[in-house]
């Protein structure tokens, strides 16, 4: 049955039953993209895992990606030893092939989220379906990868966000995966941002990231090769076990120095609308004008673009800038 799951889900066609068994456990449908495997029994290393993908609906390798884990799990290729929430976060989107319908959806995990419409909708009832599989599977650590990718280049084409949570350090142990599973460089957010990953580290505690895996592709054009070490680490932890690591000095670092907001109708970036993800400013470069809150210029040391975006809505953030820093140590 997992084999077809995304395949009904893309096609908008309800399963014929809500559950099933698997070669290590057995699953339950909770929704509209909403899968949960729970293994028969779980390991002594095991996290409550939620993997999610399709948040917006154009970044379909993660979606591929999480389809070779299922088809895995279900051939008893990877033994099911921990629980795993699945969560496709905006099914329309993904159908249509856009970024989203009627508004980010990776800007409204909030809980006193007030907004109607399609994707407030769907936050909430995703924010419950995290809140839900994270109390039934209290005794376990809590972890939240968000899987995405960028809608350009990248001089780290695979790079780590880690939300803002002042209650929440990341385990050292987290680098160390991440390097192994092919991540090249972190960036550390520096404010409340309301992404999904930020939602399960700042209501939950839990270790959280959005993974950036390459840049956006149609379905069956993108290189899922690189990203097998992704897919060994998503298998260790759907097993329970610990993943093998590698040195996180491998990867660069980055924190957030600024937000670029768009405040006015009147907004431009002033760089090429193709300029690739960590790209470097020097000192006296004007990154953006906006009518009513003025021209932002480099200070006196280079910042780097993450996320340029100058057709955001007004009030939304059009980049963050950034600068290097130390690994953790």
């Amino acid at each position: 049955m997992l084999d077809n799951w995304l395949d009904q889900l893309l096609d908008d066609v309800t399963p014929s039953s809500d559950h099933g068994r698997l070669p290590f456990g057995h699953y339950r449908l909770h929704g509209p993209g909403i899968l949960e495997l729970i293994p028969n029994q779980a390991q002594p290393g095991a996290r409550a895992c939620v993997l999610s993908a399709a948040v917006h609906g154009n970044e379909t390798a993660p979606v591929e990606l999480v389809g070779e884990l299922l088809s895995r799990l279900e051939a008893g290729l990877v033994r099911l030893g921990a629980p795993v929430l699945v969560l496709i976060g905006n099914p329309p989107a993904l159908r249509a092939g856009e970024r989203f319908i009627s508004t980010n959806l990776n800007r409204l995990f909030q809980r006193d989220l007030t907004a109607s419409g399609e994707e407030p909708d769907r936050a909430r009832t995703l924010m419950s379906a995290v809140d839900d599989f994270f109390t039934r599977h209290a005794t376990l650590p809590p972890l939240h990868f968000d899987l995405h990718t960028a809608i350009r280049d990248s001089r780290y084409p695979r790079f780590a966000v880690e939300p803002y949570a002042v209650e929440v350090t990341t385990e050292p142990a987290q680098w160390q995966w991440l390097s192994r599973a092919g991540i090249q460089a972190v960036l550390h957010q520096h404010c409340h941002s309301w992404t999904f990953s930020h939602y399960s580290r700042h209501y939950h505690g839990a270790q959280a990231f959005t993974l950036e895996l390459g840049r956006v592709a149609p379905f069956g054009e993108n290189d899922l090769s690189v990203l097998r070490p992704m897919r060994a680490l998503l298998e260790a932890l759907s097993e329970g076990h610990e993943p093998p690591g590698a040195p996180a000095k491998a990867m660069s670092f980055f924190r957030v120095e600024h937000e670029l907001m768009r405040e006015s109708e009147d907004f431009a970036l002033c760089f090429d609308e193709a300029t690739p993800n960590f790209n470097e400013f020097s000192p006296g470069e004007c990154l953006a004008r906006d009518a009513k809150a003025g021209d932002y210029v480099v200070g006196q040391h280079p910042q780097r673009v993450v996320f340029p975006n100058a057709k955001v809505e007004i009030g939304a953030r059009a980049a963050l800038l950034v600068v290097e820093v130390a690994p953790p140590t």
